[in-house]
Formats: C-alpha cells, structure tokens, sequence
C-alpha cells in the first residue's frame, strides 16, 4: 500500500494503522514522488493527502486513475462538501476527514479492498443477500422476507449502480449519469425522491437506514458487508 502525505507524523499513524492489512507499505512526502511511486510499485491501494506541497491531491488522483484502478482513499483537514464531490468526480473511492479513527481508516481501507476484489472475480455475483434482503440481478428479482418486492424500472437501475459501486460514495451527478444519462434536471431532487422510494422498498427501517447510506451534500453509498 501506498501513504502520500507531506507530515511524518500522519504517515506514521496511517502506516502502524496498515500493520495488520498490508504486507509493505510504501511513503512518498508529496505528490510527484507518489504518482512514480504509484507507477513503479503498483500498490494494492493508495492512501492520499488532499493538501500537498508540490501539487493538489485531487491532480495526484486524476493522474493515478489515468492508468491505474487503484482504490484511492484521501485524508482531508477539508469538509467542504464541494471539494469533497470534486475528489470523488477526480477519481478517488472514499474520504475520510482529519482527525481520524484509525480504527474508521481501517474499517475503510478494508472495505476498499474488498471492493476491488470483488470487482475482478468472474463472474460477477448476481444473487445477493443483506440481512432479509435478497437481489437477482438477472431475473430481476427482489425479496423481503422471503416476500417479493416490486421495484420500477428506474429503481432497478439505480440499485444495479449502487450495487456495482457497493462501498464507494456516488455523487450526485454520478448516479444521475449512471441512470438517467445525458438527461438535463435537478439531480439531487430526482435522486432524493428515487431514494426515499428504494429505501421504503429494502430497509428494515427506511428512517434509519443501514444499507443505502447518504453522505450529506455528496452523494450515497451502499454499504454491504461481503
């Protein structure tokens, strides 16, 4: 794995956090230095600081992901939900903001892997079950309870794209182009209302819900624990 980030003190949480996960972890103070370092060790994920010496975080991302599939997680002192939407749409899988847990960072990095894991395995999964839900992607077919549960076309397509992405935050204009295309609107009005439908349809508590999650001013995340 790799840690860009210009402060010793936080490469050195984030490499003892990565004890237990990683077989080598690799540092590189700044953003150059990580984008070789990313091309010539090819590591299995990379750990990025937004606010760098030399060059963005977010052109270190977009650079990455030019080449490489590499699950990105990026540690920001920033909470604007604008610069947050920015490093997703750049590229990255997740974001954790400073101070962190590094228990969180972990539970994070290991979602990410596992994602990744997932996204290689042929073929893909097509039944799914969470909890007393289960999903037949190619029937399609859906079950609470062992009851069926009727979802309208766009609801299917939105929970196909949460499913590809599952443990990755969407932003809003992504999930708007996975289903609706090149259509023109209010994203976040026509996603809410779609949401607040599937939720009603798949959690056990649509109030408080487990499985699509809403990352405030961002987007959503299914969260399936594999």
């Amino acid at each position: 794995m790799l840690i860009i980030d210009d402060e010793p003190q936080i490469r050195r949480v984030v490499r003892h956090a990565l004890a237990d996960i990683a077989e080598r972890v690799i540092e590189a103070p700044n953003g150059r230095d990580g984008i070789d370092a990313a091309a010539a060790q090819r590591p299995d994920l990379v750990v990025l600081d937004l606010g760098l010496p030399d060059m963005p975080g977010t052109a270190v991302c977009h650079e990455i992901r030019q080449w490489s599939t590499v699950p990105i997680i990026v540690l920001s002192a920033r909470h604007s939900d604008q610069e947050k939407v920015a490093l997703l749409d750049a590229g990255a899988d997740d974001y954790i903001t400073k101070p962190f847990n590094p228990s969180e960072l972990q539970a994070r990095v290991r979602a990410q892997l596992r994602r990744a894991a997932l996204s290689g395995a042929q073929p893909p999964a097509q039944v799914i079950t969470v909890g007393e839900v289960t999903i037949d992607l190619a029937k399609p077919m859906l079950k609470k309870n062992g009851e069926p549960v009727h979802l309208t076309k766009t609801e299917w397509e939105l929970l196909r794209a949460l499913l590809r992405n599952a443990g990755r935050t969407l932003t809003h204009q992504q999930l708007f182009r996975e289903v609706w295309g090149n259509s023109y609107g209010d994203a976040q009005q026509y996603l809410r209302v779609h949401i607040r439908s599937l939720r009603r349809k798949i959690e056990a508590d649509p109030v408080r819900p487990a499985l699509i999650l809403t990352e405030p001013g961002v987007g959503y995340r299914f969260e399936h624990e594999q």
